[in-house]
């Protein structure tokens, strides 16, 4: 599958939010990345092995980010359980965004992140309620760059945090359905120096 293009601000089958997450923090100098990635779902947990994080691996579906695969509006609507699943997309970078340091914001991802940057590791993050971010100045380059998120959320383990998502296949009283992976803004913020 060739990588998606990013949406354009026009699109009017847009339903996700385009604004700042975070206004009272926001910097003229970022970019949002909600839209349309690539995406697997992974019920294995095995594409690091199979090297999902790589840029030839074959993804067969698109997700519109910052939606769950379980919600309707992510264009999956899939409301099984999901050991694990996969994100990818491009991004540009211009050599005035490079002049400094480029951060990458998630609003949240449930539960387990693994971030790559042109098929190398940048970090982790555990913990799918919280906001986090990293620094990816030294994995980026002037032009296309992939970005890979593996999200790992083994939902019927009591160990992980679950607030009142439904431990059986359908919900039921006050449960509701799972949330796994990316479920709020993705964006780049590109700083100073110092």
């Amino acid at each position: 599958m060739e990588y998606l293009e990013q949406i354009e601000e026009s699109d009017a089958n847009m339903a996700y939010r385009n604004e700042h997450p975070k206004p009272q923090f926001e910097r003229a100098t970022w970019e949002c990345l909600n839209g349309k990635w690539d995406f697997e779902f992974d019920h294995g947990d095995s594409g690091e092995e199979r090297k999902m994080q790589e840029k030839d691996a074959v993804y067969t579906r698109t997700i519109e980010v910052p939606f769950c695969p379980q919600s309707t509006l992510s264009g999956i609507g899939e409301t099984d359980f999901m050991r694990a699943v996969w994100y990818r997309r491009v991004f540009t970078l211009s050599p005035e965004q490079l002049a400094g340091r480029v951060v990458l914001h998630f609003g949240a991802v449930d539960y387990m992140a693994t971030v790559y940057v042109n098929g190398k590791k940048c970090g982790t993050h555990k913990g799918g309620y919280v906001s986090f971010s990293m620094d990816i100045t030294d994995f980026v380059t002037t032009g296309d760059n992939l970005l890979v998120v593996r999200a790992q959320d083994d939902e019927r383990n009591r160990m992980i945090p679950t607030g009142k998502q439904c431990q059986k296949y359908h919900s039921y009283a006050c449960e509701y359905t799972r949330t796994t992976g990316i479920w709020q803004t993705v964006w780049l913020e590109f700083l100073p120096q110092t």
